[in-house]
């Protein structure tokens, strides 16, 4: 379900520090029910994900058509550093606070190439730097009361000028 970004901006989460030049998107309240503990759970489904093979015949499309108009126009290309836009820092772990450097290792969302950042007990997040965008998914662990937690995803971007815009304003 669709939340207001209000519902993520405010909680006092590590990544509002690190992407406070970002627009954040998206808000998501995850279908994730669980205990104090059960995050990990959350973030392993989320790593195994894979929606350019999921079983929605649409996010298959989607996602499939995305990636091929990645590789044609060459927005993919991982062997092409870019700064994050109007930064000359590559990539925001440059940004992350020293005791959470190297938290995030052993837990890649492959599917969707997003390089992970750091890793707390309520959140973790991960960035993305393409040709159109640099963007950055967090997943948070929720605190609903009387022990119930459920996941929380929000998506920050920096659009990369004009090409940039006009792929945020398509999809």
């Amino acid at each position: 379900m669709r939340l207001p970004n209000a519902a993520h901006e405010g909680h006092p989460w590590v990544i509002s520090q690190i992407v406070s030049d970002f627009q954040l998107l998206d808000v998501w309240a995850l279908p994730t029910p669980g205990g104090p503990d059960d995050f990990d759970a959350l973030l392993e489904v989320m790593a195994s994900l894979d929606p350019a093979n999921g079983e929605s015949r649409v996010s298959r499309a989607l996602f499939r058509l995305r990636f091929c108009l990645g590789r044609w126009f060459g927005w993919d290309d991982a062997t092409r550093k870019l700064p994050v836009p109007g930064r000359i820092e590559t990539s925001l772990s440059a940004r992350l606070p020293e005791e959470l450097r190297g938290t995030a290792t052993g837990l890649a969302v492959g599917a969707a190439r997003f390089a992970p950042l750091y890793r707390t007990d309520d959140e973790w997040a991960a960035e993305i730097s393409n040709s159109t965008v640099h963007g950055v998914l967090h997943m948070a662990w929720v605190d609903q009361g009387e022990g119930i937690y459920r996941g929380q995803m929000g998506v920050y971007v920096k659009t990369r000028g004009p090409l940039g815009a006009t792929y945020m304003a398509l999809i």
